[in-house]
């Protein structure tokens, strides 16, 4: 990985609320490079594992979940806030620090037995992606990867993730 990959990452202070440093992404999609570098990256960590598809948590997730499918010439999953996709779904609710919140994906989208990895942009907590993992349990698939962007290990979010060959490009 180039130094100019994680320098691009842009710190934004109390956003979106007071006491969180935000890492924006943005510096990085803006610049095709920095993007295609990040996708490579992301690429050459699952070229071993024989994927069927990506899915992408949304919204970011699919920022680099679509261009990783195609770079891997597979298909692409949407997980998404509920009430966005128009067919029948599976739904899993999980915990957020004041609530809950429920993602949802089509269950037309995979079939038993098909190998996915699980990408987003960012690991904190690790709440969503362990929803997302449970959608993709519910329909049947074999997870054989989830892969971030970014992780912010002093949160540990890789302790909800469990043993999921998990596996972050950029790790603050």
């Amino acid at each position: 990985m180039s130094v100019s990959l994680k320098n691009a990452i842009r710190d934004i202070p109390d956003f979106p609320k007071p006491g969180i440093l935000f890492k924006d992404i943005t510096p990085v999609l803006a610049q095709p490079e920095l993007f295609q570098e990040a996708i490579d990256l992301l690429a050459d960590s699952l070229k071993s594992q024989s994927v069927d598809k990506i899915a992408g948590i949304d919204a970011r997730g699919f920022l680099f979940g679509a261009p990783l499918a195609l770079a891997l010439g597979v298909g692409f999953v949407p997980i998404r806030k509920q009430g966005k996709l128009p067919a029948e779904c599976y739904s899993e609710s999980y915990a957020l620090e004041y609530g809950e919140n429920v993602i949802e994906m089509h269950k037309d989208a995979l079939n038993t037995g098909e190998r996915v990895a699980l990408v987003d942009d960012l690991l904190a907590t690790g709440g969503t992606a362990a929803a997302s993992l449970s959608l993709l349990q519910s329909a049947g698939a074999d997870v054989v990867g989830v892969r971030f962007f970014i992780e912010l290990t002093a949160l540990n979010g890789r302790k909800n993730l469990h043993d999921n060959n998990v596996k972050s490009i950029l790790t603050y």
